[in-house]
């Protein structure tokens, strides 16, 4: 299946000079998420997976369905304050600024193999924290799934240490 073919560009969103990548019309495609999922499963079941840990929010979407279809548990990753009780927290650098995110202390532990899905992965600082606040936990990242990497950003720099799958790759930003 062609993913390119159903991700829309939209040009000057969120601001002038970036061509933003829609996956909304992958989400509304039954056919292209069960080809994602499949493709996920493909890339995870020769790891030992106990968990698949999902970034917010989009990483949610698939991540609960890679989950479910290994037959393993669910994590969620955070934006700070958003999850109750006792938390690791993660600072990392936006575009112009800082945020922070979250996962329980007791989500994970020592021992626990984990995959990482986010949506898109662009300048890499997201990934880069998520996988600071697994570390934390005790667990392991076996790997990390992504719909969509933009590879002239150079993220992929940031996580070169850990098997990564992307399913589509954008080379230059039109």
């Amino acid at each position: 299946m062609d993913l390119e073919k159903i991700i829309r560009t939209v040009p000057d969103f969120p601001k002038k000079g970036i061509y933003f990548k829609d996956l909304t019309p992958i989400w509304e495609d039954n056919n292209a998420v069960k080809y994602i999922v499949k493709k996920f499963v493909e890339f995870s079941s020769t790891k030992n997976i106990t968990h698949v840990v999902g970034i917010e929010s989009r990483g949610f979407i698939l991540g609960s369905l890679l989950a479910n279809e290994l037959g393993i548990g669910f994590v969620p990753i955070r934006k700070k304050g958003k999850l109750p009780g006792k938390t690791f927290s993660q600072e990392y650098k936006l575009e112009y600024g800082k945020d922070s995110m979250e996962i329980h202390i007791d989500a994970l532990k020592k021992g626990d193999q984990v995959i990482l899905h986010d949506d898109v992965l662009a300048t890499g600082g997201t990934l880069e924290a998520a996988l600071k606040l697994i570390n934390q936990t005790g667990a392991t990242v076996a790997g990390i799934c992504l719909v969509v990497e933009l590879a002239f950003l150079n993220g992929g720099k940031k996580v070169e240490n850990y098997e990564l799958l992307s399913l589509v790759k954008y080379f230059q930003e039109n």
